[in-house]
């Protein structure tokens, strides 16, 4: 027996020794009551005597009675762990996780008991760190059984366990399944994403359609476990949806024509109309729904989306009412913005064949227009040199700078009469952007990506671009081209390897009656609120750009600020000749 209490063992267990009917009772004692329940696992051990005087207060014991009740029955697992990591007591929701009866002799390990799962981290000893540091701890451990649990570790801060830790234990197995959905969805948007023309450029258009298709197909299946699927691309002009692919879906109703609205037009007509993802979780009860399958019972919808443009949409069905969740929607917005990506890459704005002519041209202004560029930069640099020397010299590179000119132009100009009407984006044939074609804009950034960006963005709309990568090559471009009015606008970074973007403004001021500036900055970054000052100094309110920007934002800015320059009637005349002005020898940056 056991007896719990101080100083010698007590008249009623002598008694209670002498009434034993063997007369031959073995007393050990213990100082505390968690000193001696561990003594209750040795079987030579019949039972615990505890004086009245040992004894907590009643209160106290009905607490303690009903904490055992919540943490036995708590959703949560718990254990109690002495310093050899041994497990003294479990809950029954633990012991369930671990697949062990209730009646389990304790005494393993804690990793013994949930069958030695992998240690995941952050802290690979969290037990151990627990010990040692007297703070808590924690981990995610994965069990054999593709369990994932995320284990709290704390030690007791009492004199009677001093080395003891209770642990707590959430089955997250749900979560991290999910996050591992989701990364395998990033990584499958990335493949679609990376089908770029230098990559796989030997492909004609048919074939690398065909390879996104089969790609989607894939992914749809055997990730997002979607059999019946459908995807239609908008038809920008007409508001067409016209069918790129159709797995599951009868002919009929693929063939059938939709269009992007609100009604009469199916949920596909309404989700490409509204750009609202739709779930249908009975056909029959839903008046939207237009029969695709015979056995179709439910449905979900997302439209396409890129840079706040639906380009179509993509519909998946199942033969069982109700069977798309919340979590199937998430997982297939996400996708449906990589195949807009992927859609956009490969030029199936309007689901036609993209011109192959069109390509050729816009890979080769590609190729030319950077190097284009560095040619004027150093002619510009070369004719600074020659102020006052050598007219000859002088004529030459200003032949030099207009034989550039007229590459780049020639070849804009032969892309567009060989492109098809149809080809051409809606956006990019509007005449909401006429204000922008022949325009001629310099973009001064250090980033050769930026300069890159600025070619095939702002030239699809006709406008003539050329670049710097600094500040002081910026003015020499001006002044070389024949400064006044030459550039419509000109598009700085506000930090420039020499000085500030504001301070190119200002030294451009000097030889220009009107500077045309934008300025480019990142978010939170306008060092000596030069912004501010720009502004203070006729840089337009809103002719700001904050990194990242979206193309239709610097399109916006890039018209509003061409439509505040006042320009003189003869300043295109003025232009014509710019190259082969010069800029008196004492005029300064």
């Amino acid at each position: 027996m056991i007896w719990v209490g101080d100083g010698g063992l007590p008249p009623e267990a002598i008694a209670a020794g002498a009434a034993d009917r063997s007369g031959d009772i073995e007393w050990v004692h213990a100082e505390s009551i968690v000193e001696a329940f561990p003594l209750l696992e040795e079987e030579s051990v019949s039972g615990i005597w505890l004086g009245r005087s040992s004894l907590p207060q009643v209160s106290e014991i009905r607490g303690i009675t009903q904490s055992g009740l919540m943490l036995r029955d708590m959703p949560e697992g718990v254990a109690l762990l002495d310093s050899d990591l041994r497990v003294i007591w479990a809950n029954r929701q633990l012991l369930q996780w671990a697949e062990r009866e209730e009646g389990t002799p304790l005494g393993m390990t804690f990793f013994e008991l949930l069958h030695n799962p992998e240690i995941m981290g952050p802290d690979f000893c969290p037990f151990h760190t627990s010990l040692a540091t007297g703070d808590q701890s924690h981990s995610t451990l994965h069990s054999s059984r593709n369990q994932y649990f995320k284990i709290h570790a704390a030690p007791i801060h009492s004199a009677a366990a001093p080395r003891h830790l209770i642990v707590t234990i959430s089955d997250i197995t749900e979560e991290i399944l999910q996050e591992q959905k989701l990364a395998a969805i990033h990584q499958a948007g990335r493949e679609l994403a990376d089908l770029r023309p230098n990559e796989i450029f030997m492909m004609e258009v048919d074939e690398r359609i065909d390879l996104l298709k089969d790609n989607i197909q894939h992914y749809l299946r055997d990730l997002l476990n979607f059999d019946v699927i459908e995807i239609r691309v908008l038809e920008q002009s007409t508001g067409d949806l016209l069918p790129l692919l159709s797995v599951g879906i009868d002919e009929e109703a693929s063939d059938r024509k939709l269009l992007a609205r609100m009604h009469e037009n199916g949920i596909t007509g309404y989700v490409a109309a509204s750009g609202v993802p739709y779930i249908c979780h009975d056909v029959l009860n839903d008046p939207l729904f237009i029969p695709g399958v015979a056995n179709t019972r439910s449905s979900l919808t997302v439209p396409l989306i890129l840079h706040d443009q639906v380009l179509g949409t993509i519909n998946v069905e199942s033969p069982d009412v109700a069977t798309f969740t919340d979590s199937d929607l998430q997982f297939l917005e996400i996708f449906a913005r990589d195949i807009a990506f992927a859609l956009n890459t490969l030029e199936l704005l309007v689901a036609q064949k993209a011109n192959t002519a069109q390509q050729s041209c816009d890979a080769i202004h590609s190729a030319v227009a950077m190097p284009v560029d560095a040619i004027l930069n150093d002619a510009v640099h070369v004719m600074e040199g020659y102020i006052g020397h050598s007219s000859e010299v002088m004529d030459r590179l200003g032949r030099i700078l207009q034989n550039s000119r007229d590459i780049k132009r020639t070849i804009q100009q032969i892309g567009q009469k060989m492109t098809p009407l149809e080809a051409v984006a809606a956006d990019e044939k509007s005449e909401l952007h006429a204000v922008l074609r022949g325009k001629r804009v310099l973009v001064v950034d250090e980033d050769e990506q930026v300069r890159e960006d600025a070619h095939r963005l702002l030239e699809r709309y006709g406008c003539v671009v050329e670049t710097a990568h600094a500040g002081d090559e910026a003015l020499l471009m001006v002044r070389r081209s024949g400064g006044q009015n030459f550039y419509d606008a000109i598009i700085s970074d506000i930090r420039l390897s020499e000085y500030s973007g504001y301070q190119l403004m200002l030294r451009l001021g000097k030889f220009m009656d009107h500077v045309p500036m934008i300025l480019m900055t990142g978010f939170g970054y306008d060092p000596g609120h030069s912004i501010v000052k720009a502004k203070q100094n006729g840089l337009h309110p809103k002719a700001v750009l904050y990194k990242p920007f979206r193309l239709d934002q610097l399109i916006d800015v890039l018209k509003t600020v061409l439509e505040a320059t006042p320009r003189s009637p003869d300043a295109d005349e003025k232009n014509d000749g710019a190259e082969s002005a010069s800029t008196p020898s004492g005029a300064q940056p």
